[in-house]
């Protein structure tokens, strides 16, 4: 893992920027001490619309009103 100061990774950022897309990870430090690091981004897949088809049950209850006393809870009273 590279580390380099604030004004490396200003005057280098495309640099730095190729190395995360090789996979490696780049720490910025200021003052000697590290601040942020750089990481490859995580791709998402595609999305999966029924990955939880059959695990989640949602009872019918759920749609009714909600009691009088837990009604102002609900609308920041």
């Amino acid at each position: 893992m590279a580390t380099v100061d604030v004004h490396q990774a200003k005057t280098h950022l495309s640099r730095l920027l190729a190395q995360v897309e090789a996979g490696e990870e780049v720490t910025i430090a200021r003052n000697g001490k590290p601040v942020a690091r750089l990481v490859p981004a995580r791709t998402l897949g595609r999305p999966q619309p029924d990955v939880f088809k059959g695990q989640v049950v949602v009872p019918d209850s759920f749609f009714d009103p909600l009691p009088q006393e837990v009604l102002p809870l609900s609308e920041g009273g």
